[in-house]
């Protein structure tokens, strides 16, 4: 078994001047960085005060884990000769922010692949790899909510 491990920097940029002396005196923006790569612009939802113009972890999580399941599906179909030729995936993630035992959660992400597949690729092996994409994936691995996935194969 081998360990790996992710380094970013998360860096507050929303002192107005007076830190955080009240609840609405300072801006929730922050940038996310990693050596190598473009800087991300961050913020919090704006239900709690954030810029709408930047990503939150909420969006952030629904896409790292949409990310993860596409390079697994990828990865699967390549291996079992299944051409893909285009790929999109429109996400959601559901939260709630109160509940009466614990503090706001995921309740669910819903993955919607379009995927566009070559006319001799085996269309049902295309859909059944989302299974076993959804196994492999470490991100769907590693939280306690339920994640499914209404993928669309199309051949072209």
């Amino acid at each position: 078994m081998s360990e790996h491990s992710y380094q970013v920097e998360i860096r507050w940029t929303g002192n107005r001047g007076e830190g955080t002396s009240a609840y609405g005196a300072y801006d929730r923006d922050y940038t996310v960085t990693s050596k190598g790569k473009p800087v991300l612009q961050g913020s919090s939802d704006p239900a709690f005060l954030g810029n709408p113009a930047k990503w939150n972890p909420e969006d952030m999580l629904v896409a790292s884990i949409s990310a993860c399941h596409k390079l697994w599906y990828l990865h699967l179909c390549a291996i079992n000769k299944i051409v893909v030729t285009g790929y999109v995936d429109n996400a959601v993630g559901f939260m709630v922010d109160e509940h009466p035992t614990r503090k706001g959660h995921f309740t669910k992400v819903i993955l919607h692949p379009e995927v566009e597949i070559t006319l001799n690729s085996d269309r049902m092996l295309a859909s059944k790899l989302h299974e076993q994409a959804h196994r492999e994936c470490f991100l769907a691995n590693s939280v306690n909510f339920e994640i499914q996935c209404e993928p669309l194969i199309r051949s072209l």
